[in-house]
């Protein structure tokens, strides 16, 4: 029943109800019901009609209201997220663009000068910043039921393409199938390794990294570790070190776990679904 229709019937129940009473008084009960007691079962039957019938209504107009306020709460969230994700598009996206063309134009204006490695790292730098902003974009313009990642592309292929921009030389074993995660899971869950191999790549100085996942659709763990230099105290709690202290956000809002385990020579993020 709708919102509109709701309102009707509480408008018209009672008025319908006191007017067929009257009429079944007058007609059939007036030899056996005097006029005083008539009166007083005229506001009795109200009662008991606004106590069983509408206070149900009353209770589904609340619902639908609840129901299209939230609809319409939703409705400028969406609409912010997506003004958001145009202004990243529109701003940083086109300028970390022009930045790879001017970084493209200065390589080839270097040529020989010994400063190739800078240029190339500069390079790989814009080129990690972009993948951060067209992560955000996809976020922002996600919406539940919608293809969170291209159609058709597995999830091991993304973590591959993530393995192959960030650690190349990062072992992979992947045995979690992509109808594992709901789209909004699969956005979370790459953004979570994302930053998780960045980490590695900047931070540990690490000659064997590896990826590992397995599980069920319930139960399910994926490990990046690595054999390098270890973490010095907490970098969840780090001034100015934001990336692995927002990876734990994402995963704890996702319902996920997450766990560092480092010390020289060895560190492991571990993140997973079902655990105690």
């Amino acid at each position: 029943m709708s919102y509109k229709q709701i309102k009707w019937m509480i408008l018209l129940v009672p008025t319908f109800t006191v007017g067929l009473w009257e009429y079944i008084r007058h007609q059939f009960l007036m030899p056996y019901l005097s006029m005083d007691a008539g009166n007083w079962l005229t506001p009795l039957i109200l009662y008991l009609i606004s106590v069983t019938l509408l206070s149900r209504l009353f209770k589904m107009l609340e619902s639908a209201r609840a129901a299209l306020e939230q609809e319409r709460a939703s409705k400028v969230a969406l609409e912010a997220r997506d003004q958001l994700a145009r202004e990243l598009h529109d701003g940083i996206s086109q300028s970390l663009f022009l930045l790879s063309v001017k970084t493209d134009k200065a390589e080839r204006s270097m040529a020989g000068s010994g400063h190739e490695n800078d240029i190339r790292e500069i390079r790989k730098t814009v080129h990690e910043v972009n993948a951060y902003v067209r992560q955000a974009i996809a976020q922002l313009r996600y919406v539940p039921g919608q293809v969170a990642v291209p159609e058709g592309t597995s999830l091991l292929s993304q973590v591959e393409l993530l393995i192959e921009e960030t650690v190349p030389s990062a072992r992979l074993e992947w045995n979690l199938e992509s109808t594992f995660f709901s789209p909004k899971e699969q956005v979370e869950l790459l953004a979570c390794i994302r930053e998780a191999l960045l980490n590695v790549r900047k931070h540990a100085r690490a000659t064997d990294i590896q990826v590992i996942a397995d599980g069920t659709p319930f139960v399910w763990s994926i490990f990046i570790q690595d054999n390098g230099v270890g973490v010095s105290g907490d970098p969840l709690h780090l001034k100015d070190r934001y990336g692995l202290r927002i990876t734990k956000e994402r995963a704890v809002q996702m319902g996920w776990s997450f766990a560092l385990d480092s010390r020289p020579g060895y560190t492991r993020i571990t993140i997973g679904k079902g655990h105690a």
